[in-house]
């Protein structure tokens, strides 16, 4: 049995895991959407409404779900979150029509939905009072997983067609069996956890709710302006790359792979780092330190100095993640169901639209151009002047 206030690597471990296997098979839909359109003789804008069920069901329903987690836990919430996963994939993997496939991204939307906003909760309660870690451990394995489904979808799918879609059933069973472990663990520590001595950030003066909520939406627009501009590096960086510097599509990817590697490496740093020196000093660092690299990034005439820029761009920008998330959860503690499904969901679901429509500009302008426009994107982050000062307390 660990300390009162300890921090439980190996449950944060497993619901890291678990949140790999969970953005695995998320990720693994947009990575078959030319085999869809082919096989179903799919219009463009049939392949869109795929992408706005699948936001509307794992984004919008996010908050809804997080509330209801505030108010009610069971042992058994996490998994039904895989079921409903399970079922999407049988679903799909035999779908014969349009209906059927909507129906199927629903069900995966569902899945996605219900597993975040109490994953995230277990981490905070395994954090042992470091939650800017704790969070950054769970975040770092969604990132983990979000990268490999297109690579597994490559690889599994692609061979042997839409039945192939019914091997990461796999995936889903066991995702579904850990977290019910996960879930009972979740519950038996519910029931000690308000005698166990553990530290928090808190005001240092009292708010009132209206002004508490004014701070956690400046939190939120924080977060969906990295958010949207991460999202679109990530959806357009390799097309930069190949328009500007003429590379190959596999070294653009593996640009992009760098990337994404550097923002795995400062998600867990400025987890650590918000812990120890407070959120509001990792938030400031990630504005104006990323600032002068994004605005650079455009205009840099070799390949080797935007690779560079890049790297410094996604360890800065991505330092404050975590740190964004549980300042919101510090300031609502009671609600951070609500929260994580506000930052996990609504905020990258509307981080994901606002990079499709830079694809609409991309088509109208140029990609150099939407990167000379998303360069601006973290400087909206200087409405951070207006959150409150934080100071640490054991309680």
């Amino acid at each position: 049995m660990r300390q009162a206030g300890s921090t439980s690597f190996a449950v944060l471990f497993t619901v890291s895991f678990c949140h790999f296997l969970n953005d695995t098979i998320q990720s693994m839909l947009p990575s078959i959407y030319p085999m869809l359109k082919s096989d179903f003789a799919l219009s463009f804008a049939q392949i869109g409404a795929i992408t706005l069920v699948l936001q509307l069901t794992s984004s919008i329903m996010q908050p809804l779900v997080g509330l209801y987690a505030d108010k009610h836990h069971h042992a058994w919430q996490l998994s039904v979150g895989m079921v409903f996963t399970l079922a999407g994939i049988f679903l799909l993997s035999s779908a014969t029509s349009f209906p059927m496939i909507l129906m199927a991204v629903a069900l995966f939307g569902c899945g996605s939905s219900v597993f975040h906003p109490q994953a995230s909760q277990v981490a905070q309660l395994a954090s042992g009072g470091r939650k800017g870690l704790a969070q950054s451990i769970f975040q770092v394995g969604g990132n983990a997983g979000y990268a490999v489904g297109p690579l597994l979808a490559a690889v599994i799918i692609l061979p042997h067609g839409m039945p192939g879609i019914r091997y990461f059933a796999v995936v889903a069973i066991l995702a579904a069996t850990i977290l019910g472990y996960v879930g009972r663990w979740h519950m038996r520590e519910l029931k000690t956890y308000a005698h166990k001595a553990r530290s928090r950030w808190a005001t240092v003066k009292p708010y009132s709710r209206g002004q508490i909520y004014f701070f956690v939406f400046i939190l939120f627009m924080l977060m969906f302006s990295k958010n949207f501009y991460t999202a679109s590096m990530t959806n357009y960086f390799t097309f930069f790359l190949i328009d500007k510097f003429a590379v190959s599509i596999q070294q653009s990817q593996l640009c992009l792979f760098v990337f994404l590697a550097a923002q795995a490496v400062g998600t867990i740093v400025g987890g650590w780092l918000g812990d120890r020196y407070g959120r509001k000093y990792v938030i400031w660092f990630s504005i104006f330190g990323a600032a002068p690299f994004t605005l650079l990034l455009p205009y840099v005439g070799t390949l080797w100095g935007t690779i560079l820029l890049s790297v410094a761009i996604g360890l800065i920008i991505a330092s404050a993640f975590s740190a964004i998330l549980v300042y919101a959860t510090d300031l609502m503690p009671a609600h951070t169901g609500v929260v994580a499904g506000i930052f996990y969901g609504l905020s990258f679901g509307l981080g994901g639209l606002g990079s499709s429509f830079f694809g609409w500009l991309a088509d109208q302008t140029s990609i150099l151009f939407i990167f000379k426009v998303s360069t601006l994107l973290p400087l909206l982050g200087v409405i951070a002047v207006y959150l409150p000062k934080m100071k640490k307390e054991t309680i």
